[in-house]
């Protein structure tokens, strides 16, 4: 299967590519000319010494209209687990050995937000599939511009302020009684607009115990104050309720994949526990771009955020209030003399929570005896500075570094005279250094080097064994990273290849106890190489002819990752596969649409096994999964667009685990995800300016 895989990829490089479906006639573009954010250099994608996956509504719209998930997993060294409906985890060069739920060690942002929480944790599943138009992947230690984190930064934009003013409604159904809705309703012209949404998610889920609804309300403004000065503001509640079945060990798996857990020993099942992640989040921030003349400029945002979790489960019953807030500054000078293109940027950013954790006895679903009640007040902080310079020659360096603290102080009320344990992890530096040239015009070569830092979050110090991990460190690594960028063929043929090297100290991981409960340990280093590919080819040059679009993607992910020196007591995993990573990952995307407004997408993705345990005696075997949808997209009217399509996921109808329990106690590993499903839906659209196919 691997030299399959490998002749696919070979082939792949010279014979495949991508060409988006356009979203109107005149933004069809390759990805080479989009223009990304990351690392405030405002560039187009092949001009960026930095490896970043890019994905933009084009993109999304692949699929089923309900996650980010599978266009995230269609690109290079990034992979996003969905264990049940709404319980998401995101996977960048191995970032999940830390991540039982959720989303650790990625700082997100949403709109310039931070969405990541004070005490490292992000709600990634609170937000709805409608409030993602773009979202950029920085892959490997982002922390010189973006704080605390070794595996990356993920960068979400909402794109609420690019939409005329209108109106537009999406309804997808589809198997195991799946229904999401959303409404936009936009007011307002280019200088002053407002965004209100609202989006309803339900479904079933494949599994025994997995239904799920969240709704979610936004609203969204963009205000130009002066011709130097404009206001923005987003604000988010959402309302998040879903159903956790629990893993499954090997035998149970392969017996009835779609089943629950069941009671074990003095332990419930997931039907009696009533386990369930109740969660409701609300967002609001406010941020300015203001221009003082034509080299220097700001731009900076402040947020409040409350966030109030519920989690009955198998061994206790969990309340969490998490109110928090921030902000962010970044102020740019920029100055060209000659061939000589100069910009410095340099800001910070701060955030302070304040959290409460109580945990009780589950009786069936409710909270029963008090068991622990803490306090946990968590602050974070970061001060930076980067420069860009853009030589004569074609060569550009960028060098930043930030500096770094954060501290967390739990103070347990349950226990009368408790003296609060405190952990403070000073003055982390994150330098970045990277260098580029253009050796040819539709070749740039790169090289960067960047440490990274990551102190534990508040969830790693007070798991969910409710026992405080005093002497819990932050880790801490260096990346080295080469790569290249081309286009040829007339533009219409784009590979990017990037190959890193990364050694992390004091790598945090993920155990579990005899009731499943989370807890972490520092597992010494490790040693993490790979290489990225993506190919991306335009197949039919943009024209009047009947098939207006053609295009196919490879994208391909090399990884070997392995323990370098980890003992833990009497057992040693040194030279081990590092846990919830593949070796091999591939997936091809090929696009059609043609003149009277049909579409189609098709997406293949293969996975190598996986290792389960640290240990490497588990692995989740290889799957290959095929997936399509079949469209007609075409305007009805001068403002009116139209779009309705069907689709297919797990064509094969293939067995598989996605999202596996690390180190999960009597090997309960397994979370098997839905076999072949089924979806169909319409997006209509109404706008002042006219929509075309």
């Amino acid at each position: 299967m691997k030299q399959t895989l490998l002749v696919l990829l070979c082939a792949g490089c010279f014979t495949s590519a991508h060409a988006q479906l356009p979203e109107t006639s005149d933004s069809a573009r390759t990805l080479q000319w989009v223009i990304v954010k990351a690392y405030e250099q405002n560039r187009q994608l092949k001009e960026v010494s930095a490896s970043i996956n890019y994905i933009d509504k084009t993109q999304l719209e692949r699929f089923n209209n309900t996650s980010l998930l599978p266009a995230l997993n269609a690109t290079p060294g990034v992979h996003m687990e969905e264990r049940s409906p709404g319980s998401y985890r995101l996977n960048v060069r191995g970032s999940t050995l830390r991540s039982p739920f959720g989303v650790r060690n990625i700082k997100v942002y949403w709109n310039g937000i931070p969405l990541t929480d004070p005490g490292g944790s992000t709600y990634l599943n609170q937000l709805s599939y409608y409030n993602v138009r773009s979202a950029e992947v920085i892959k490997g230690p982002a922390g010189s511009l973006y704080g605390a984190g070794t595996g990356g930064a993920l960068l979400i934009n909402s794109g609420a302020d690019k939409e005329p003013a209108g109106v537009s409604a999406s309804y997808t159904a589809g198997s195991y009684n799946l229904h999401n809705l959303h409404v936009q309703v936009r007011t307002g012209e280019s200088d002053n607009r407002n965004a209100i949404g609202f989006a309803h998610q339900t479904s079933d889920g494949y599994r025994e115990h997995t239904n799920m609804r969240r709704d979610v309300v936004t609203w969204e403004g963009n205000y130009r104050l002066k011709d130097n000065h404009v206001i923005s503001t987003s604000v988010l509640y959402g309302d998040l309720y879903y159903q956790t079945p629990g893993g499954l060990n090997e035998a149970q798996y392969a017996a009835n994949p779609r089943a629950a857990r069941g009671p074990a020993g003095m332990f419930p099942g997931a039907d009696q526990a009533k386990a369930a992640i109740y969660q409701q989040t609300f967002l609001a921030g406010i941020s300015q771009d203001y221009q003082f003349n034509e080299r220097f400029s700001n731009h900076s945002v402040v947020y409040g955020a409350f966030s109030l979790i519920k989690n009955p489960t198998f061994r206790n019953y969990e309340k969490r209030t998490e109110p928090h807030f921030g902000g962010r500054t970044v102020f740019t000078w920029q100055q060209q003399k000659g061939d000589t293109d100069w910009r410095i940027l340099f800001g910070a950013e701060a955030q302070r929570g304040f959290f409460n954790v109580k945990t009780f006895r589950n009786l069936d679903g409710q909270p029963d005896t008090s068991e622990t009640d803490d306090d946990v007040d968590t602050w974070i902080y970061s001060g930076f500075v980067q420069t860009d310079i853009h030589f004569r020659g074609n060569w550009s360096v960028s060098g930043g570094i930030s500096v770094n603290q954060s501290a967390i102080t739990i103070t347990r009320l349950s226990v009368p005279g408790f003296v609060p344990v405190k952990q403070r992890f000073h003055n982390e530096w994150a330098p970045r250094l990277s260098i580029s040239k253009k050796v040819l015009p539709g070749l740039l070569v790169y090289a960067s080097v960047a440490r990274g830092f990551s102190p534990p979050t508040s969830q790693e110090v007070l798991p969910s064994t409710t026992i405080i991990s005093e002497d819990l460190e932050a880790e801490h690594g260096i990346n080295y990273e080469a790569g290249i960028k081309s286009s040829w063929l007339q533009q219409r043929l784009y590979v990017e290849i990037n190959a890193f090297y990364f050694r992390l100290q004091n790598a945090i991981v993920q155990r579990r106890d005899a009731s499943n409960a989370d807890y972490f340990v520092n597992a010494g280093s490790t040693r993490q190489r790979g290489i990225e590919t993506q190919v991306q080819y335009q197949l039919l040059p943009r024209s009047k002819r009947f098939v207006s679009q053609a295009a196919i993607a490879v994208a391909h992910t090399l990884n070997h990752f392995r323990y370098n020196d980890f003992k833990q007591v009497s057992d040693d995993f040194s030279d081990k596969k590092i846990p919830s990573v593949a070796d091999h990952t591939v997936a091809v995307r090929l696009d059609v649409s043609i003149r009277p407004g049909v579409y189609t997408h098709w997406t293949w993705y293969y996975s190598d096994p996986i290792p389960l345990n640290d240990a490497n005696t588990a692995f989740a075997s290889s799957y290959n999964l095929l997936g399509g949808r079949l469209g007609f997209r075409k305007p009805l009217a001068k403002n009116l667009l139209i779009d309705i399509f069907a689709g297919v996921d797990n064509a094969f109808d293939v067995q598989y685990s996605l999202g596996n329990d690390i180190n999960a106690a009597a090997g309960r590993y397994y979370n098997a995800a839905p076999g072949v499903n089924y979806y169909g839906g319409i997006r209509v659209e109404f706008g002042k300016r006219r929509v075309s196919q």
